[in-house]
């Protein structure tokens, strides 16, 4: 058995990420600009001002792109590249960016997969209150429509929102991401609100404006469920855990179920409207309807899950890793197992085609003697998730696609440069980029040279 005839396999990026050129040709700041200008947010105070220099070196990367046989590429739009105060006053040499990298993909057959939101708030919308501001619905849904006006006729398939869970839950409640702050959980629950009615006014204003019949959806994240058994007892505990809210209140943005709901079923769960009650905003029945606004698809960021066993009092419980269990350099547990059962789960409940729109690991690559790059752990990684992946496929999970995270080497975030996630390899002394013996494996998976297990 194999993936669709016309599976999307591709990579991924962020602007902030890869980007780099961060004070040239008009672009705004925006709060990862401000917040890694400040020592002791990132790892040994990296900043993004030149991380992968790709906005010079975009040619050269889309080259790589190609000759590693990438069908697709998802990247995100920088706010603040394209609308310097986030709204009003257009940047046209952003726009023209983004352009001669549309362009640059469709001369070389990739298929473009835009981001609207990968994180990059501007600055000028955060001191009028970002995400706390009501107003930020309009002000995305303005940023939709110049993205769609500009970019839609070449570009038919958009991500409005990634990872919610990331960048509220780790930029508003624990402060580790920009803009480090740890605010009352009421006010955590009114930006996520407010969040995801910017994500439909944004589905509304793409479909509006679009110059061509449009695919949309959004990408959020979360650590998916598996069963320690087939018995139908552990399948359903799993099930239940990955959509149930988090007990702790204070780690309740990592919920699959309080994002995916509304846009997908029209409302919030019913554990997590009570359990959260107390911290909610209100709630209207014209929020809900712009909140489920129709999508087409419906994207998943996976990296790893948790296994789970229905307990003897009838509730699922975790199941304790062994000692020794194997995880990637940055810490995350390898379970090949999340990539079957989070997308089957996704698609029972949802019903909506899945592109899986991040999954990847770190590794401590380093370049070794012979000049290559040698990460025999991430082709064992990636072949024991992506067999798992087309067993989801063979099993009816409509997968229309799968983003390598990470296309290249880049600024991790709070991490910096300490941890490399790409497939191509990034010397950030001189810019120079070296295809790592994943990469090959890649490409040769993709070209059908080799098969999955």
């Amino acid at each position: 058995m194999s993936f669709r005839e016309n599976f999307m396999w591709g990579a991924a990026t962020s602007a902030y990420q890869i980007e780099g050129a961060v004070h040239e040709d008009g672009k705004g700041l925006h709060i990862w600009d401000v917040y890694t200008s400040e020592p002791g947010h990132i790892f040994e105070n990296h900043t993004g001002e030149v991380a992968c220099d790709h906005y010079h070196r975009f040619r050269e990367d889309v080259k790589i792109m190609k000759e590693m046989g990438l069908k697709a590429y998802r990247f995100s739009i920088d706010w603040s590249r394209v609308l310097p105060e986030g709204t009003g006053k257009v940047n046209e040499k952003g726009i023209a960016f983004y352009n001669a990298l549309i362009d640059e993909l469709t001369a070389n057959g990739i298929e473009p997969f835009v981001t609207l939101y990968h994180w990059e708030l501007p600055y000028e919308l955060y001191k009028r209150g970002g995400w706390m501001n009501p107003q930020i619905v309009e002000w995305f849904g303005d940023y939709a429509r110049l993205v769609a006006e500009r970019f839609s006729d070449r570009v038919k398939n958009f991500f409005t929102i990634n990872e919610p869970q990331c960048f509220i839950g780790l930029g508003f409640v624990t402060g580790e991401h920009a803009p480090g702050l740890k605010c009352p959980l009421k006010d955590t629950f009114e930006m996520a609100h407010n969040v995801l009615k910017a994500h439909g006014r944004a589905v509304q204003r793409l479909r509006h404006y679009g110059k061509q019949p449009l695919n949309i959806g959004f990408a959020p994240t979360g650590s998916m469920c598996y069963p320690k058994s087939d018995s139908p007892e552990d399948i359903e505990a799993a099930r239940q855990a990955l959509f149930e809210a988090p007990g702790d209140v204070k780690g309740w943005s990592w919920n699959v179920s309080w994002w995916s709901d509304p846009v997908l079923l029209g409302h919030y769960p019913e554990d997590g409207l009570a359990l959260y009650e107390p911290y909610l905003p209100r709630i209207t029945e014209e929020d809900m309807r712009l909140i489920s606004e129709p999508i087409d698809i419906y994207g998943q960021n996976i990296y790893n899950g948790r296994c789970i066993r229905m307990g003897e009092d009838g509730r699922p419980e975790d199941v304790k890793r062994y000692e020794g269990f194997a995880k990637t350099a940055i810490g995350w547990p390898v379970t090949p197992e999340c990539l079957y059962w989070g997308p089957k789960f996704l698609y029972e409940r949802y019903k909506k085609p899945i592109y899986i729109t991040e999954n990847g690991l770190s590794c401590h690559d380093t370049i070794s003697l012979d000049g290559k790059v040698h990460d025999p752990n991430r082709i064992d990684f990636l072949a024991r998730y992506l067999t798992q992946l087309q067993k989801a496929a063979d099993a009816g999970v409509d997968i229309r696609g799968y983003f390598q995270w990470s296309l290249m080497d880049n600024f991790e975030w709070a991490k910096g440069y300490s941890d490399r996630f790409g497939l191509v390899y990034v010397d950030y002394r001189t810019q120079e980029r070296i295809w790592k013996d994943s990469a090959y494996w890649y490409r040769d998976l993709i070209a059908g040279k080799i098969s999955l297990s």
